[in-house]
């Protein structure tokens, strides 16, 4: 594995000072080196490892379609018209999930801040619904995903929850928490010098490990295998 390097973190820095096209057109060969390879370095030695915890979830090193999200920001309809991102996004998704919206494991980098989510973020309605039924059917199987120790240590949720209790579901409801939340998400925060360890790929497999649980949860209640 070539690895981030303090040059990858030293390029963000510098992207995020000077967020034009001209600028970034000017350190293309930049990026390349110090953002593209490194991460496509590291989807391919994750990929052995994700695989063992599931055959299910892609890791692919590639331009289009991979597992490095692109560097383009879509500025369409945001207030912040700045071109480009000015952190890492990788995302190892559900072989039948067709956008960030499946379920899957994420690794966000940049140089004040490096986090694990894990989950399905702004699920469409059909799942949300479905999340919401599996946890008012089976809440026992829910919450033991959620209750190891290790897991809690180091994973909390986050995301957005419903102010009121969705339709249908009392508001004394045992599992009301959970059922109002509208992202499915548990995120943790690592030390970004971490990224510049030789063992960065199995310190991070050693966290999407403790969420295997509720992964397994979450897959089955969108009827997709994990």
């Amino acid at each position: 594995m070539t690895g981030f390097s303090e040059d990858t973190f030293s390029f963000l820095r510098q992207l995020a000072e000077n967020n034009t096209r001209d600028w970034f057109a000017e350190h293309k060969d930049d990026y390349e080196k110090l953002v593209r390879e490194p991460a496509f370095s590291f989807i391919e030695a994750i990929a052995p490892g994700l695989e063992k915890i599931s055959p299910h979830f892609e890791a692919k090193a590639k331009k289009v379609g991979g597992s490095l999200m692109r560097v383009h920001r879509d500025v369409r309809f945001a207030k912040n018209k700045q071109p480009y991102k000015t952190n890492i996004g990788i995302q190892f998704r559900h072989a039948l999930g067709k956008d960030v919206h499946a379920p899957g494991f994420y690794v966000h980098i940049e140089p004040n801040e490096v986090f694990i989510g894990v989950g399905l973020w702004q699920p469409d309605a059909v799942a949300l619904k479905a999340i919401r039924n599996h946890i008012d059917t089976f809440p026992k199987s829910w919450l033991d995903a959620n209750s190891d120790k290790n897991f809690q240590k180091h994973f909390t949720y986050g995301g957005t929850s419903l102010k009121r209790a969705p339709k249908g579901y009392a508001i004394n409801h045992a599992m009301i928490e959970d059922l109002k939340r509208k992202d499915f998400i548990v995120l943790a925060q690592i030390a970004p010098e971490l990224c510049l360890e030789e063992d960065f790929t199995e310190i991070i497999l050693d966290y999407f490990k403790l969420t295997v649980p509720l992964m397994k949860e979450l897959c089955r209640a969108v009827r997709i295998p994990f």
